[in-house]
């Protein structure tokens, strides 16, 4: 598929991926626009050169006029938090990518893009997970809705009319990346952040230009009904992932906690910020997501999209410290 001649319709546009997903886009020539709920993240969107229409994915009237005129959907749009009650999360994650797919199914759309994450497989997976390895809620809203999700559209899928194509997302950094670079770093500036068991595990990291990468090859290639696993292919403790981090900003290293004295921890502060009525900053689930043991497999989507990250780990990090240079996180608080 030649893709300048395409029109994509980007949901949660104004959010970490889709935001660099519609620049990277536009750059390529591509006529983007959005769906995005909050005005203000529109506006991001909009600086681009994007057409952004301000509604929610879980309101079919909405989602079918963003789905006029278009000939690509990229669904970003989701809740993405470490807990919460499922009742939440399904409206969006689960109801609303369907919504978006029916409703870009009858607008005519051929190819929809859902972005899920490695995180179906849980916590407790296969080393080297494949595509077609064991799948786990664990008792978490973010996983299982994703697993739901990923389970309806596929069955949504019916090539070359409407085709679906599913791109399960590592562990996403990279300038304005809230879970793994804002978060981490303003706890750290509060000496309130700690690895679990002295860091063992993998991330699966994968800087965001690279799953945007790997999501234009499976649009060029017409990948429908397949699903990938993309990471960046490296092995990284939480460990080394975590004192890379700090020191890009100029901190000390985080400290080491056992899991269970963690999790006791974040459990503790949470129900303090509930009882002064604060926003919870970090979540105890949190420490279920940074304990990971394996990396996933990328190997079908370097044999079948040939995909390559190009962009490692250190020099992800250096393009970070670039933005970080410029970029005042209070306004994440």
């Amino acid at each position: 598929m030649n893709l300048k001649d395409k029109t994509i319709l980007i949901t949660g546009i104004g959010e970490f991926i889709g935001l660099r997903t519609a620049e990277l886009a536009i750059g390529k020539g591509i006529k983007v626009s959005g769906l995005q709920e909050a005005v203000y993240k529109a506006k991001k969107a909009q600086n681009f050169g994007a057409k952004v229409i301000v509604g929610s994915v879980t309101d079919l009237a909405t989602a079918e006029m963003a789905c006029q005129g278009v000939d690509i959907v990229i669904h970003t749009d989701e809740i993405a938090k470490e807990g919460g009650a499922i009742k939440e999360f399904r409206q969006v994650n689960v109801d609303g990518s369907i919504n978006m797919a029916k409703a870009a199914k009858k607008a005519g759309v051929k190819t929809f893009v859902y972005i899920s994450s490695g995180l179906v497989y849980g916590f407790n997976y296969p080393k080297n997970v494949q595509e077609d390895g064991p799948l786990s809620g664990d008792d978490n809203p973010y996983c299982q809705t994703k697993i739901e999700a990923e389970k309806a559209l596929i069955e949504l899928n019916s090539s070359p009319d409407f085709g679906v194509i599913i791109m399960r997302a590592g562990d996403v950094y990279g300038p304005g990346s809230i879970p793994w670079i804002i978060r981490p770093l303003l706890l750290m500036r509060q000496k309130l952040f700690a690895v679990a068991n002295d860091g063992q595990g993998v991330i699966n990291h994968v800087y965001i230009d690279n799953l945007i990468d790997a999501i234009f090859l499976a649009l060029e290639k017409e990948t429908y009904g397949e699903i990938f696993n993309i990471t960046d292919g490296q092995e990284t403790s939480w460990k080394e992932y975590f004192t890379q981090l700090a020191e890009m900003a100029g901190l000390p290293a985080p400290f080491s906690l056992p899991k269970d004295e963690l999790k006791l921890f974040l459990k503790l502060r949470y129900q303090g910020q509930k009882l002064f009525r604060k926003p919870a900053d970090i979540l105890p689930e949190a420490v279920d997501f940074m304990t990971r043991p394996y990396a996933y497999s990328i190997d079908k989507a370097r044999k079948i999209l040939n995909y390559e990250p190009t962009i490692n780990l250190a020099e992800g990090m250096q393009l970070t410290r670039e933005w970080l240079q410029k970029t005042d996180l209070k306004q994440f608080m």
